[in-house]
């Protein structure tokens, strides 16, 4: 069981890795960007690197049976997760906001 988990655990790490190169790909076809998403972009492919370390140290605490740092690692995990995860969500409102705001010749009244 507990190997079921921790290759969904990998698993789920190829995925948001998947997801981040969607995000950038989606991106590269707007015409203007705000550096600061992409800097945000950037990030995740280091928080992504250290959850991948956090994990195979978890396996390690998992082996020895040393449950208060198996818990540790989880929270950890879980925490960077969490803040890529609501970090996305505000780029993404931020971006359809953006988008969604008329442009001066659309509010321009000519009559």
């Amino acid at each position: 069981m507990e190997s079921n988990i921790i290759e969904r655990l990998f698993a789920s790490f190829t995925e948001l890795e998947s997801a981040i190169t969607k995000a950038r790909s989606t991106l590269k076809t707007r015409e203007v960007v705000p550096e600061g998403v992409v800097r945000r972009l950037e990030s995740y492919d280091t928080i992504l690197a250290k959850q991948r370390s956090l994990a195979v140290a978890l396996c390690e605490s998992i082996a020895a049976k040393d449950w208060d740092e198996v818990n540790r690692h989880v929270t950890l995990i879980n925490g960077l997760s969490a803040m890529i995860r609501d970090d996305a969500r505000a780029i993404l409102e931020a971006l359809s906001t953006t988008a969604e705001e008329p442009t001066a010749a659309e509010t321009e009244n000519f009559c």
